[in-house]
């Protein structure tokens, strides 16, 4: 959807951005990383042509936009900054359909893809459609900030530091927020950030700027486990590692299919059970195949009866949707060295360990 070839911007004697060519595809977003100055902002602004390009060329949907009028392209792409702008004037309904009240879109129209947005945001229509920015939080105007961008409907987003301003628990809300909305929209997006937590939660790609330089792009979980060089290896730090946990489902690490039992089972047999695979624990199930709790070898030994009467409860599982992050932090904060995981019904689909997670981190780097 964006292709960018041979870019380049000099101011006077410096070079900001320096020959950067690279592609995003449709649906995808590119997040654009590095130090204060090292040219991602103004590669960003080139784009929209906010700032002109001194060489290169720019393609969006195949289209040499280096050639068309900078006012036409720019009402054809969003773009939402750290500073929001909204007009205190109007309601938040009104600064959402600025764009499409500009280009002459029908006006019960846009106000119904104004509701519709709002919802998307977890903004009640009924209950902030007729407000001023005065009276939201700053939060609350940056979601606006953002669904504004979309009211139009472009094919291309750009953000520039969008969530910078907000503290860190709006920041996760809206950012989880954004994330549901882009896999609602598929929208192309290149957003500007200067945090690696952010670009490895958001990005489809990550694109490391160095002095006006693109030294490194590639999917996040490649820029973690294999940075180009020194420089992309400090600048996304020494815990890389552990960030690849976010990247990673617990589905992808978990050991499907293992054994199980049933309350009305007979001790004998989970002990057989967990003999057969080797297992020191078997967790146990309803009759829908939902979790109810687990025994362990140590506790059967020499008893008799159901295992329904032996059993211990879980103090946590896992979905198998979440990420790894999360699955650790659950053991850790619980003293466990294994979950149980389930589905979104409770059903249980298999185990994880933290061994199992080690080995599959370093996985990566034994092929390499």
């Amino acid at each position: 959807m964006i292709r960018l070839k041979n870019l380049t911007k000099i101011f006077g004697a410096t070079t900001a951005v320096d020959n950067v060519s690279m592609e995003v595809g449709a649906g995808e977003v590119c997040v654009l990383l590095g130090p204060s100055g090292c040219g991602k902002t103004t590669t960003m602004k080139m784009v929209n042509r906010l700032i002109e390009p001194s060489g290169g060329r720019i393609f969006i949907d195949g289209k040499d936009v280096t050639e068309v009028d900078a006012v036409q392209l720019r009402r054809s792409i969003g773009y939402v900054i750290q500073q929001i702008g909204l007009f205190p004037n109007k309601t938040v309904e009104d600064n959402i359909c600025v764009v499409p009240d500009m280009l002459g879109h029908d006006r019960k129209a846009s106000r119904r893809r104004a509701a519709e947005l709002l919802e998307m945001v977890n903004l009640e229509p009924a209950a902030y459609a007729k407000r001023y920015p005065k009276e939201l939080s700053g939060g609350q105007q940056q979601r606006i900030g953002v669904i504004r961008a979309l009211a139009a409907d472009p094919p291309v987003l750009l953000m520039d530091e969008p969530f910078g301003a907000i503290d860190p628990i709006n920041r996760e809300v809206i950012q989880d927020e954004f994330m549901k909305l882009q896999a609602a929209l598929k929208k192309t997006v290149i957003f500007v950030s200067h945090d690696i937590d952010e670009a490895v939660k958001m990005a489809s790609r990550v694109a490391i700027f160095r002095a006006g330089r693109l030294v490194q792009y590639d999917t996040p979980d490649t820029i973690l486990a294999h940075p180009a060089d020194s420089f992309v290896a400090d600048f996304v730090g020494a815990d890389r590692t552990l960030k690849r946990l976010r990247l990673i489902t617990v589905r992808d690490a978990m050991t499907a299919d293992p054994p199980r039992v049933s309350p009305q089972d007979s001790v004998e047999t989970a002990l057989a059970l967990m003999e057969q695979h080797g297992h020191i624990s078997v967790v146990m199930v309803g009759p829908h195949g939902k979790v109810l709790g687990f025994v362990r070898v140590e506790a059967l030994r020499g008893k008799r009866g159901k295992v329904g009467d032996h059993f211990e409860k879980l103090t946590s599982v896992v979905r198998v949707d979440d990420n790894l992050r999360n699955a650790v932090s659950q053991m850790f904060t619980n003293d466990q060295s294994w979950l149980a995981c389930i589905d979104a019904d409770g059903v249980y689909q298999g185990y994880i360990t933290q061994r199992g997670i080690t080995h599959l981190l370093g996985a990566t780097y034994r092929d390499r």
